[in-house]
């Protein structure tokens, strides 16, 4: 009996070794000489400070920006360390009435936008993190941010459309827009001497 607990034991210990430290250290070695950007967390950096990342939505409020998807984390929107969604099922009231009251809020943000307004604009995503929405979602809100920006509509659709991202390899996915870096290319274009 000794020699299979002993036997066990060993056992136990080689593979908790390669489980545990072994196969971790691989994967994030592999990780941080393929892929470097994406392994440390796709960190956004302006003027040297860590503003967000790439694989994480924003809370972005001010009419001068692009909105995101609403966000259905706890006890914040984008919560990075508590990834969820809703949960609710479209038969749902609350549901109902928060695209609702959503909708209600686009309407309110900009009267004169005629557009039907896009799914992802009024809905979370599955995680709740989500920094993109469709390019119909991003061209709603064109003339809004062109107007609160004092721009020319023509000039923030060429930037929606300068991030706008195909299909992972041409065929994974649906064309979108990173919220995120398409505001802060919007920051830059206000900078620049040329923004307005």
């Amino acid at each position: 009996m000794w020699i299979e607990l002993r036997n066990a034991a060993a056992l136990f210990g080689l593979l908790g070794l390669l489980t545990g430290v072994v196969y971790p250290l691989a994967v994030t070695g592999l990780a941080q000489l393929a892929f470097p950007d994406a392994a440390n967390g796709s960190l956004v950096r302006r003027d040297g400070v860590v503003i967000g990342s790439r694989l994480v939505g924003q809370a972005f409020a001010d009419s001068g920006y692009f909105h995101g998807r609403p966000s259905a984390t706890y006890p914040a929107p984008y919560n990075a360390g508590a990834s969820s969604g809703s949960n609710q099922a479209t038969t749902n009231p609350a549901l109902r009435e928060a695209v609702a009251a959503r909708i209600a809020a686009l309407r309110a943000l900009d009267p004169g936008n005629a557009l039907a307004v896009p799914v992802d604009l009024v809905t979370a995503s599955g995680s709740g993190l989500d920094p993109h929405i469709s390019p119909a979602a991003a061209r709603f809100q064109v003339a809004r941010v062109a107007r609160a920006r004092g721009l020319e509509p023509a000039q923030v659709a060429a930037l929606v459309a300068a991030h706008t991202e195909d299909r992972t390899l041409g065929i994974l996915g649906e064309p979108r827009v990173n919220v995120v870096m398409l505001n802060l290319a919007l920051d830059a274009v206000a900078r620049s001497p040329r923004g307005r």
